[in-house]
């Protein structure tokens, strides 16, 4: 090749770097949108699926994948496809699931109200029926699900924000005697206290955005699921593009590696912060699983095998106003009044103007999210602390 001008060797300088012969203890980045081959048989290959490898970043990338990889691991999933947020994230379960006009679905009414709203404002407009349902009424789901023959059923392994615990396995039964698909959202339990897919889900959702993540610098989702159904939730990404970036994947594999050292904190914190809550004289009542008073207390217990109840409470301010209820948040302290969960601040939401707020105020006070209810997610500072905050801001919000 001839000798070429400065402005060409600056631009192409590091381009054609050597094969390393070591393995790096961190992950790399891979930042690239596209990628050549010295054949190109090879690229059509790729693009025909015949082999393996990367082309475009719609289409995979290797940071990506290898976050994939991991939460498939850790699920006990054959794959793992990421996706930019869990909303995408359980859009595009849905849509593996095969919803299309005048199909139907069977869902938890009381989950997450972005994923409410999706299935009761946004899927009405492409004639797809939602019917809702008390996901802890067996007898209930068994009957809608018979008389609807939906595409898929979805709930929440334990549902935001009320922290009910969905029995998985019944669950499924359920789905497969009709054909449906089981979705379920795990992101309060994580693959650290449940695996649905071995309880026969056939597609687990997770806002890797809270738990997987870990630390609030991250906004992104997953769906675990077979090989057969990770290529259409591929082929679906390839054409609506909600991707997850190569810097995201890259933070939240980090933030994988510590999940379990985290989660056990967040649990064991949360079980004290509960037991506390139950005895405080503003507090009316306490959502927890681990409690013996919960309603699905026993469930739990058999679902999570002793690795503890997650890291969400939540509890109403006895006879609370809105009013209320922003000072008991606006006298927080060390725990911050932010809307989002998962991470290893304690957080405190209120469903009512925030995570629920696209829920008809009718709908949330049927389900029981009441205007004095709060949701905590405890983190893993010392837990003495966190109560100490909560029990000057319960102080606070009833001193006027």
């Amino acid at each position: 090749m001839p000798t070429q001008s400065i402005f060409t060797l600056a631009v192409h300088a590091e381009r054609r770097s050597p094969t390393p012969d070591f393995t790096p203890v961190s992950p790399p980045l891979y930042t690239s949108v596209s990628y050549f081959y010295e054949r190109f048989e090879e690229l059509d290959a790729i693009f025909a699926g015949r082999r393996q490898g990367y082309v475009y970043g719609r289409y995979g990338n290797p940071t990506v994948a290898a976050f994939e990889r991991a939460v498939a691991h850790l699920e006990g999933a054959e794959e793992a496809v990421a996706f930019a947020t869990g909303m995408a994230a359980i859009h595009a379960a849905l849509l593996a699931a095969g919803i299309h006009q005048g199909s139907h679905l069977v869902s938890a009414a009381d989950v997450y109200g972005a994923t409410y709203a999706l299935q009761e404002k946004f899927f009405p407009q492409l004639g797809v029926h939602t019917h809702f349902v008390d996901i802890t009424n067996l007898d209930q789901v068994s009957q809608v699900v018979k008389e609807t023959k939906p595409r898929a059923l979805i709930c929440e392994t334990i549902s935001n924000p009320l922290l009910k615990v969905a029995n998985i396995p019944a669950l499924a039964e359920i789905a497969h005697q009709v054909g449906a698909l089981l979705i379920v959202d795990s992101t309060f339990a994580t693959p650290f206290l449940f695996q649905p897919l071995r309880s026969g889900a056939d597609l687990v959702v997770h806002s890797a955005t809270k738990y997987l993540s870990g630390h609030g610098d991250v906004m992104a989702g997953i769906v675990a699921c077979s090989k057969e159904r990770a290529q259409t939730l591929r082929e679906n990404q390839k054409l609506l593009g909600a991707n997850l970036g190569p810097q995201e994947a890259w933070l939240a594999l980090r933030g994988l590696r510590t999940l379990a050292l985290r989660m056990q904190q967040h649990c064991l914190n949360a079980q004290r912060v509960a037991e506390w809550l139950q005895t405080h004289p503003h507090v009316s009542k306490v959502n927890y699983p681990g409690l013996p008073g919960h309603p699905q207390h026993e469930l739990a217990t058999k679902l999570f095998q002793g690795r503890g109840f997650g890291g969400m409470v939540s509890f109403e301010i006895r006879g609370a106003s809105r009013a209320e209820v922003f000072r008991f948040m606006e006298a927080l302290k060390l725990i911050l009044p932010a809307t989002t969960l998962g991470d290893v601040f304690s957080l405190a939401l209120y469903p009512a103007h925030s995570s629920h707020r696209q829920v008809p105020a009718k709908v949330r006070a049927s389900l029981g999210i009441s205007e004095g209810l709060v949701r905590l997610s405890i983190g893993i500072e010392d837990a003495q602390d966190i109560i100490t905050d909560l029990n000057q801001a319960l102080a606070a919000a009833k001193s006027n």
